[in-house]
């Protein structure tokens, strides 16, 4: 397994392009936007640079891992040759669906389809395909390059041998496979956004600061990152749409997003990617100010 092809440019997508192309995988970078492919190698190109000022890798390894990475607009075209397809679009469910029903049709019949779908059903997307045995997760975690984990998720079809083979492959790529059933949110959202829900929650009902409950969570809990920094990260849109498909699983009000969260998603008030969320990030991409709306 040589040829991957990856599905989106965005954060994810570039930072899984990045590992594969680093570990010597020849890698298909596919986005609909040229504007979209330009930007995520804009950023592989940058995350290499950070790497070579520290010493971790030569200039020739990344002028290697960049001459590993070709881009493509036409999906078709470039899943070819791909004995692995990852796809890291957006986390809308019909979206995924459609890409997965193209990539079926398009694809050899032995290459593996791989979601890093962050919390939806791989068994709902595997349904979609001839071949819901070849259809498994990989749950990267951000920053792609800089995390070990990589959660491996069977969906209710997927074969031994392909689970088998990604945990491997993810071994390859100098991270840690862990194996986990396709259930909504799987391990790590499915403990994860609850606290940041949790810590929202707190927000909102006035029991303490956004500066104060991150203390609290950071220097109390030895947590490298407070919870509302660590939202704003993600992506406020992201969290939000976990929390609804594990709602919508579950039909557990626990789950269920803090209304504050939601107010903040319609007003477009995103977290790190919009310039505003918890924090403001207008200055800095570091959480040093808390945004005007939770000054006291």
């Amino acid at each position: 397994m040589k040829n991957v092809a990856v599905i989106g440019a965005g954060t994810m997508g570039n930072g899984i392009a990045h590992t594969f192309a680093q570990s010597g995988f020849k890698v298909q970078l596919i986005d609909i936007s040229e504007a979209s492919l330009q930007k995520g190698m804009d950023t592989i190109s940058k995350n290499l640079d950070r790497m070579v000022a520290k010493q971790k890798i030569s200039e020739a390894d990344k002028q290697d891992t960049l001459n590993n990475i070709t881009t493509y607009t036409n999906i078709n075209e470039g899943v070819e040759y791909a004995s692995l397809v990852v796809e890291a679009a957006t986390e809308n469910i019909d979206l995924k669906l459609k890409i997965f029903k193209q990539l079926d049709e398009a694809c050899g019949e032995d290459t593996i389809l791989a979601s890093n779908t962050s919390s939806i059903s791989i068994t709902q997307i595997a349904a979609v395909t001839s071949r819901p045995e070849m259809v498994i997760g990989m749950h990267f975690m951000n920053p792609v390059p800089i995390m070990k984990l990589v959660e491996i998720i069977r969906g209710y079809n997927t074969s031994d041998e392909v689970t088998q083979t990604i945990m491997e492959l993810s071994k390859t790529l100098g991270k840690t496979p862990t194996e986990v059933n396709d259930y909504p949110g799987f391990v790590a959202n499915r403990i994860l956004m609850p606290m940041l829900n949790e810590s929202i929650e707190t927000l909102y009902n006035g029991v303490a600061g956004v500066e104060e409950i991150d203390t609290v969570m950071k220097l109390g809990m030895a947590h490298p990152m407070g919870p509302l920094q660590l939202a704003d990260f993600i992506g406020l849109d992201v969290c939000l749409s976990i929390l609804n498909v594990m709602y919508d699983g579950f039909k557990n009000p626990k789950y269920a997003p803090c209304p504050l969260l939601v107010n903040m998603v319609r007003a477009g008030k995103l977290g790190v990617k919009s310039g505003e969320g918890f924090y403001d990030y207008s200055e800095s991409r570091k959480a040093e100010t808390v945004a005007k709306q939770f000054k006291k």
